[in-house]
């Protein structure tokens, strides 16, 4: 899968970024979420994982198309924790051809969703 990066939030030793995929859809890359009480409410499938990302980080879809502001708190994000963060639940990106056209800190992953998915969050 070929990655166009879109943006990233960045502060120093985090980097939630959002890529555009070759394949109609996103890879979100976000902080490994570890707070059980999040983990024990969110349905997660064998092949998923969630990551904790920025709400500012979706503004930068509007460099693929979808424009406008996160109106839909509906899945691919499946919680809002204490701090107005996003938990994007998708599926784990294993590929490491993939994988080699990021630079993933230790305490971060990356989900991929259609585009279809996340498209549908964002309002005009």
């Amino acid at each position: 899968m070929r990655l166009t990066f879109l943006g990233k939030e960045s502060v120093p030793d985090q980097s939630p970024t959002l890529y555009a995929t070759d394949s109609d859809s996103y890879v979100v890359q976000g902080w490994i979420v570890t707070d059980p009480k999040i983990l024990a409410v969110i349905p997660v499938a064998e092949d998923e994982t969630v990551v904790e990302v920025p709400p500012k980080l979706m503004v930068h879809l509007a460099n693929d198309g979808p424009e406008g502001d996160v109106v839909n708190l509906i899945p691919p994000i499946v919680h809002v924790n204490e701090v107005g963060n996003y938990i994007v639940r998708g599926t784990k990106v294993t590929d490491q051809e993939t994988l080699s056209q990021m630079d993933i800190p230790g305490h971060e992953t990356c989900v991929h969703v259609s585009r279809v998915a996340m498209a549908a969050l964002v309002g005009s």
